[in-house]
């Protein structure tokens, strides 16, 4: 690549000289100069091809959350509060284990909370069944903080008649969920992620 006055130029393969190519929003970012291009980790991916369609989508995993908890384990460790330390350090420590084990899995007519690898379905230790409900039954879903999201909660009317409310850490990438949720769920009644 060679510049003249601001603008940059590639050698095309026919020996002509064309504009550098810049990435675009459907394009990956060029490779940098020795060194191979980044892809994400096998686990890390989504799987969207055609939003009408309506694929499975899978969030990546994500760590704020959990980095967040052991870094105040950590400080509270500093100021000599290790009672706080040690429940906000087993905390952090057990969404890392949950993260590396659990997927969400939006199916084309449900959410699914699978574990692992395979698709088996987690089984729900509260109220009992699967952990598996039809969008059409969610009357309400909602992000805490939209800012900064630790928590996302729906109710649904699968599970009772009356509704059942679920809580789930953000554990997955924040901004992926949330697009996931207003595609197959439809909007949420106050805000979502700034």
């Amino acid at each position: 690549m060679t510049s003249c006055i601001g603008h940059s130029f590639h050698v095309l393969s026919n020996g002509r000289i064309g504009p550098a190519l810049r990435p675009t929003a459907l394009s990956p970012l060029p490779r940098l100069q020795g060194g191979p291009m980044r892809r994400s980790p096998p686990i890390a991916r989504v799987v969207k091809r055609n939003a009408a369609a309506k694929d499975t989508v899978i969030p990546a995993p994500a760590f704020g959350v959990q980095l967040g908890l052991l870094g105040l384990a950590g400080t509270s460790a500093y100021f000599d509060n290790y009672i706080l330390a040690g429940l906000l350090g087993i905390l952090g420590t057990f969404l890392i284990f949950q993260t590396t084990r659990l997927k969400f899995c939006f199916r084309p007519d449900g959410l699914e909370v699978v574990l692992g690898e395979s698709d088996d379905v987690a089984g729900n230790a509260f109220v009992g069944g699967d952990s598996a409900w039809k969008y059409d039954t969610f009357t309400n879903w909602e992000f805490w903080w939209p800012g900064f999201p630790v928590l996302v909660y729906f109710k649904e009317t699968q599970t009772k008649p009356e509704g059942q409310i679920h809580f789930f850490p953000i554990i997955f990438n924040g901004k992926e969920l949330y697009d996931v949720m207003v595609e197959r769920c439809g909007t949420t009644q106050n805000s979502g992620p700034k």
